[in-house]
């Protein structure tokens, strides 16, 4: 690992936040814990502490976790996903936003139904600007499988605009157990934010709790 690092997960109050913690904190990193509220953050920690107490982790308010993290990660539902980017906005500037936003709109989530900017993703960098580093990451995991200890077969889709922040996403994503893909620039979040919509349906039709996707034709040399 290349060090200890604080990431910051904004709403990571759900399953997916939750894992993620879980997963990096045992990797060595340093967690905050980010909501709309510090108790909403505090009560997040509680639950985790009972959950993994091996899983240390701080309560902050979005927009104090955001200036306090180096790595900030946002899992809000993708109805929040702007309102919740302009609280922390000013504490992004010159770090890497991990952005797992799907832009599922209920009740018909299993279509695709992907935003007028193209993708969640690519609203998020149009909004916060050049000086972030926008990555768009984990739409097609079962967000409760990372909170079990369980090998997730399931292959990341990273895309971002700048190569040195997929670069280290990916990284992280190794250290979550989970092995990640270069996918090109954010434009190119639309196609895991589209399959998320697909897996639904896939799950549905076939009876499975949890498909995903992997990445084949690696040389194994």
């Amino acid at each position: 690992m290349a060090g200890r690092e604080t990431i910051a997960i904004l709403g990571g109050t759900g399953d997916l936040g939750t894992g993620l913690a879980m997963r990096w904190a045992k990797a060595g990193h340093a967690i905050i814990i980010g909501s709309r509220t510090l108790a909403k953050a505090q009560a997040a920690v509680a639950n985790l502490a009972a959950v993994s107490p091996e899983t240390p982790a701080e309560a902050m308010e979005n927009a104090a976790a955001a200036q306090s993290g180096e790595i900030v990660v946002l899992t809000v539902p993708a109805e929040h996903q702007l309102s919740t980017l302009e609280t922390v906005k000013d504490g992004l500037a010159g770090k890497i936003l991990i952005d797992v936003t799907a832009p599922l709109v209920p009740p018909r989530v299993g279509t695709v139904q992907l935003p007028a900017e193209g993708s969640a993703g690519k609203r998020a960098q149009d909004f916060l600007g050049e000086e972030v580093m926008v990555v768009s990451a984990f739409q097609n995991i079962a967000a409760h499988l990372l909170a079990e200890d369980v090998d997730i077969e399931c292959d990341v889709l990273v895309a971002g605009n700048k190569r040195v922040a997929r670069d280290k996403v990916i990284e992280l994503i190794g250290e979550a157990g989970l092995t990640g893909w270069h996918a090109g620039p954010i434009d190119n979040a639309a196609a895991a934010e589209a399959l998320t919509s697909v897996l639904i349906q896939i799950n549905r039709r076939h009876g499975i709790s949890h498909s995903g996707i992997k990445i084949v034709g690696q040389s194994d040399h």
